[in-house]
């Protein structure tokens, strides 16, 4: 019934002679009410529930996807950002649903219990997933393959001066910014990100890293044609390049759009959990975008994993996903630096359960305050230190990661940490005021070696050292690397702790070529014989005949085996 027709219903139905005026205008009012609720009841029944739902399923969608376009968030149930957003988004559902059709349904009581499931798996997850459940699984998430010190002097060839790396991150930005100053149509343009990351690449020990909109404007006037290059850094040479491109860099952090790297992932794989991408280059130099992709292993959210790797071509947004190990070997960072040391911490603190480190902790390491990285063969491997709980100031041994496939090994070899050995660098030279960088851990003349730089003020080496791992009160200093190594080897003999297991070589063959090269005041002679494609590198304090030697004389050469195609000459005979 209309309610518009009150007045026909007070009409037709007039005051009683029983009852008084009160009465019967509170039975109109009821009547009117009653008349009222039928009239919604048959508008609304005329109203289609399947499209006002969708109509309000809709709605939700386009705010979900305008939130998603902002905020990145995974649909994943094991992503706790998307356990807190979920709620939300049933909220708005139900509050549209019930603007549109003004009545509650039984659908509303599944929805209420699946968000309330949410918001209980966001605030409960990591205790169900906690060390104390779950010790020895934390433990295992690196399985450390105990080696010997042998397998360390194998594993990790014998090092030349020329072979060094000796420059670090913050090294590669001085260096990065003073080349990309000799162009200035980019300089105007970009700014340099300092990432700078530490790739293998053609065999070489590199850092990477790209440019950048500068701001928002001159991202606006440059983004349809892209970033022009990258910078790429040898850690060895120094040998700086703005390596300019003959397509562009499209997909980058810097864009503001749907080329922003990050979005440009999400918007592809919108089921995926990934960690930061990392910029990369293949073995063409390609420039390329790395996203690890993880899971939680243990309980809910405990346990954290790389399970594969998502790969984004830079220039044209070609992407593709691998599992872990399908990954392409030209990869090099697939496992974040900051997940390994978290796991091998749990590996070391956890690996005898849970009470054994509240109480004796029998057994208990823990890494240093430090990593670093190494290129060996073809991939990146993090090392770290390892040291007992009860005391820092020397490592039990060494742990070695390999970035792409999470492979490691565990060395015991006791000695200084790193930190110690900064020190004692640093203390060589403590008048200059020199700041020592987080040393690379090498492997010189079978002699487990910690080398680094030292810097001024201003943030430029000054100078070069060598630290014994194992005896640590052993440094030597040089204004160059191959002076500070002469100087570590000759402390090291003449305190007797260089050792005699150098793997030698000896090679008997005609001079095919031979040159003479002044290095720090120091006459050395490379020399090449037929047949043999190593080059022999031979200072003059071996043999003061060395001047008098010629192409086609015969001699035979004894020296560290090494896989390097230069190696030093220990002895000769003319």
């Amino acid at each position: 019934m209309d309610p518009k027709k009150n007045d026909e219903i007070l009409d037709a139905e007039p005051v009683t002679s029983k009852e008084t005026d009160r009465e019967y205008r509170k039975r109109m009012k009821k009547q009117a009410k009653e008349a009222k609720k039928a009239y919604k009841q048959q508008h609304y029944k005329e109203k289609s529930v399947i499209k006002e739902t969708f109509l309000a399923i809709l709605i939700t969608a386009v705010i979900f996807v305008i939130s998603e376009y902002f905020t990145l968030t995974p649909i994943n149930i094991r992503s706790k950002a998307f356990l807190i957003t979920l709620p939300c988004f049933l909220v708005i559902y139900m509050l549209l649903r019930l603007i549109f059709l003004h009545r509650f349904s039984k659908s509303y009581i599944i929805l209420v219990i699946v968000g309330a499931m949410s918001v209980g798996m966001y605030y409960t997850g990591d205790y169900f997933s906690s060390k104390f459940f779950f010790a020895k699984e934390y433990a295992n998430q690196i399985s450390m393959k105990k080696a010997s010190d042998r397998d360390f002097y194998k594993d990790m060839t014998n090092v030349t001066e020329d072979s060094v790396p000796v420059v670090d991150k913050a090294s590669a930005i001085k260096l990065g910014d003073k080349n990309m100053g000799t162009i200035p149509d980019y300089v105007s343009q970009f700014d340099v990100d300092e990432t700078y990351n530490q790739i293998n690449y053609k065999g070489r020990a590199v850092r990477v890293t790209m440019l950048k909109y500068g701001n928002a404007i001159k991202w606006f006037s440059n983004h349809f044609d892209g970033l022009p290059a990258y910078i790429k850094v040898d850690m060895i040479t120094q040998d700086t390049k703005v390596v300019k491109l003959k397509k562009p860099i499209r997909y980058s952090k810097s864009d503001k759009l749907f080329r922003n790297i990050n979005r440009y992932i999400r918007m592809r794989y919108p089921f995926f959990m990934f960690d930061d991408p990392s910029f990369e280059l293949d073995e063409s130099g390609t420039p390329y975008w790395v996203a690890p992709v993880y899971d939680y292993k243990i309980g809910l959210f405990g346990g954290k994993d790389i399970i594969g790797a998502i790969t984004v071509n830079a220039q044209n947004g070609k992407a593709k996903y691998y599992r872990q190990k399908k990954v392409p070997a030209w990869v090099d960072r697939v496992y974040p630096a900051s997940l390994l040391m978290k796991q091998l911490k749990n590996t070391g603190k956890y690996s005898h359960g849970y009470l054994n480190t509240l109480f004796s902790q029998k057994g208990v390491l823990k890494p240093t305050s430090g990593y670093n990285y190494l290129a060996i063969g073809k991939d990146i491997w993090l090392y770290t230190g390892l040291t007992s709980v009860s005391g820092d100031s020397s490592n039990v041994g060494f742990a070695l990661i390999n970035t792409r496939t999470k492979e490691t090994k565990y060395y015991p070899i006791a000695g200084a940490t790193e930190s110690s050995a900064m020190k004692s660098a640093a203390g060589k030279v403590q008048e200059q005021h020199y700041t020592p960088t987080f040393p690379t851990l090498l492997n010189v003349s079978n002699v487990p070696t910690y080398f680094l730089s030292l810097k001024d003020d201003e943030g430029l080496v000054k100078k070069y050292a060598f630290v014994s791992v194992e005896h640590y009160e052993i440094v030597g200093i040089g204004d160059t690397v191959k002076s500070a190594q002469e100087s570590y080897l000759k402390q090291m003999k003449d305190s007797g702790h260089l050792k005699d297991n150098v793997a030698k070589a000896t090679v008997t063959g005609e001079v095919k070529g031979i040159k003479e090269v002044v290095v720090n005041g120091n006459t050395t002679y490379y020399i090449t014989l037929k047949k043999h494609k190593k080059s022999y590198i031979a200072p003059i304090t071996l043999n003061d005949q060395l001047p008098t030697l010629k192409k086609g004389d015969k001699i035979t050469l004894t020296y560290e085996k090494s896989k390097e195609t230069a190696v030093n000459v220990l002895d000769i005979t003319l």
